[in-house]
């Protein structure tokens, strides 16, 4: 059998790939239209790039279009056999036939202010029998003599047998029946999405300095540990709820990156030791703007944290956009940038702000092209 090729599909970062099947789905369920006008999806990337989590915010977005309840039901194809997927045979009640009892996962809501997403992840990972037990669900919505019901949206997700992980090669049939996507790492949607999903600020402010790292994945490499937003969203809960001392956890960082990036972690940290008083520039007191850019860097990524948590104190932000203006400039610019992240429509409060509104009148065109 060919090789699957990704070269002809789209290739769209996380967000990308959140907004337009979440605005597809949405409209398609505004127009009242059937759910299967849509074609089943297959997301397509490398360990760790954000599929599940792609899914998971597809969700979110369709629930807040729609007004609708969406459930998400994670099926691991890789655990199934195929008799999984059609139920348990067992005889009819005059002993005459043989019916299939429905498995559980398939058992969902059908009320009309329901959303259900069935996603088939690791369907790479599955063998071949299995793939073919999917054939299905994803034409059909059938599982065996079983039918999902029509408010059912299906998605399944693998990744590419170049990335030598488990995966088996999509037979064309399967793959014919699907709508491709190629799920790409990009920065400026991670950080946004890393903002508005309280990230540590000491994660986002090392990737904001070093790019490259959010995704260091080489499948001709044979490290057991490497970077991906999958892993640094790791890397983040540990800090947030074990210690947020990156040197006294650094074993369990180095186990989730790398020895070698979890190390080159430890040195940017250490910057932080040089900051300013955040809490101080949003009382509004004098503070002296740090000259070395790591610092800076480090500054706006702690600037951002402390914001989210006092996103409602409109005087303590108004506060911190006046040192903004302190800051060089394209460090100001992703920090007011940064801001709009701090929840959805959060621009609409940040206008309201006199500091923040004189502000774009006169550097809100710097805007343009930055994170």
């Amino acid at each position: 059998m060919n090789e699957l090729k990704l070269s002809n599909v789209p290739s769209l970062s996380v967000g990308e790939t959140v907004r337009l099947l979440a605005d597809s789905y949405g409209t398609i369920i505004k127009k009242n239209l059937p759910i299967s006008t849509m074609p089943s999806v297959m997301l397509w990337g490398p360990p760790g790039v954000g599929k599940s989590q792609a899914v998971r915010q597809i969700a979110h977005q369709v629930e807040k279009q729609s007004g609708k309840r969406v459930d998400v039901t994670d099926v691991r194809l890789l655990l199934y056999n195929p008799i999984d997927l059609r139920g348990i045979p067992t005889a009819n009640e005059d002993k005459t036939l043989a019916v299939w009892l429905r498995p559980q996962v398939f058992s969902m809501d059908e009320s009309d202010d329901v959303v259900n997403i069935l996603f088939l992840d690791e369907i790479t990972a599955a063998p071949q029998s299995v793939q073919a037990a999917a054939y299905q669900i994803t034409l059909d919505k059938t599982v065996g003599e079983h039918r999902l019901p029509d408010n059912c949206i299906v998605i399944a997700a693998g990744n590419r047998t170049t990335d030598r992980s488990v995966a088996y090669k999509m037979p064309k049939a399967l793959s014919n029946r699907l709508l491709h996507i190629e799920v790409r790492s990009s920065f400026d949607a991670w950080r946004g999405w890393a903002i508005s999903s309280g990230i540590n600020d000491k994660v986002i402010g090392f990737l904001s300095f070093r790019e490259d790292m959010l995704m260091d994945f080489d499948p001709g490499n044979d490290d057991t540990a490497f970077p991906t937003p999958r892993a640094w969203e790791m890397v983040s809960n540990i800090l947030n709820g074990v210690n947020n001392d990156v040197e006294t956890v650094y074993p369990l960082i180095a186990g989730i990156v790398g020895s070698g990036v979890a190390m080159e972690f430890i040195t940017w940290a250490r910057a932080y030791e040089q900051l300013p008083s955040v809490q101080e520039i949003f009382e509004g007191k004098p503070v002296p703007v740090p000259v070395n850019t790591d610092v800076l860097y480090a500054l706006v990524s702690s600037m951002v944290c402390y914001a989210r948590e006092h996103k409602d104190d409109l005087n303590a932000i108004a506060n911190s956009i006046k040192y903004a203006e302190l800051l060089p400039p394209d460090f100001a610019v992703v920090l007011l940038k940064d801001y709009m992240y701090l929840e959805p429509d959060y621009r609409d409060r940040l206008m309201t702000i006199p500091e923040f509104s004189r502000w774009m009148e006169r550097k809100g065109v710097l805007l343009n092209g930055v994170i």
